[in-house]
């Protein structure tokens, strides 16, 4: 049993990105988007065999990407959101001391910085230790930030609150640090309280982000730190495929 599992959530559809092929498997730089992803995961060494948390008809083509001692699979039956996603992946990363959670579309995340995320989650106990990200404006390079949800820190600078965007009020979505929704979570503390996450929201999803209010709730800390805006960049339209392909460049 592995004392940390790396989850990453790759079921999402290649529609906003106009493709025909679910979005992580999308290429840059002559490549799969989670393909860069995958090598980072490998060379921080904290999991051997990531979960690629893919939809049931979209398995085959990641086979193809992974085999069986580069990754395992989990399938999420239906697209209920985060929190619904990462409850997919149960049977097999339930043992684990600490789960992390990353996206597929995020090709950019590096080693070091995973490696951060696991040292200060190991480091300060927390149920949930998290990266978050500030960016100066949400106009050019930084446009697809605005769809993240906003960190809410109360005034000793605690974090208390996740806002989806399209939840957020308009004072709430002038906020400029952001969440990549790169986590790390401890174990039994997850798999005990994500069954209790609702979906009362615009979306009617399951966020993993309301975890974090849950967290809060019951008095605990929510650890975190910052990364750099362009390292936790999603890539989610053609425009970010474009500064993407830039940035490897």
């Amino acid at each position: 049993m592995s004392d940390t599992r790396i989850l990453v959530l790759a079921a999402g559809k290649g529609k906003r990105m106009r493709a025909d092929i679910p979005k992580p498997l999308v290429e840059i730089a002559g490549r799969p988007m989670v393909d860069h992803l995958l090598d980072s995961i490998h060379a921080s060494e904290i999991d051997e065999t990531p979960v690629l948390i893919v939809a049931p008809d979209s398995v085959e083509h990641f086979r193809n990407l992974c085999s069986e001692q580069r990754c395992e699979f989990a399938l999420q039956q239906e697209q209920l959101g985060t929190g619904h996603a990462v409850s997919s992946a149960e049977d097999i990363a339930r043992d684990a001391k600490t789960v992390i959670v990353l996206y597929g579309d995020h090709p950019f995340i590096s080693s070091e910085l995973m490696r951060s995320l696991k040292h200060m989650h190991d480091e300060q106990g927390a149920v949930i230790s998290m990266i978050t990200t500030e960016v100066p404006s949400f106009d050019g390079d930084y446009e697809g930030f605005k769809n993240w949800g906003r960190i809410i820190r109360d005034d000793a600078g605690r974090i208390i609150a996740i806002r989806e965007a399209k939840d957020a009020s308009n004072d709430e979505r002038e906020i400029k640090e952001v969440n990549p929704s790169l986590f790390a979570f401890d174990g039994e503390w997850l798999w005990e309280h994500l069954p209790t996450i609702q979906n009362k929201n615009a979306s009617g999803e399951y966020y993993l982000t309301d975890l974090v209010a849950m967290a809060i709730e019951e008095g605990e800390d929510v650890a975190s730190t910052t990364a750099k805006p362009m390292e936790v960049i999603g890539v989610n339209t053609p425009e970010e495929l474009a500064r993407a392909e830039e940035f490897f460049g």
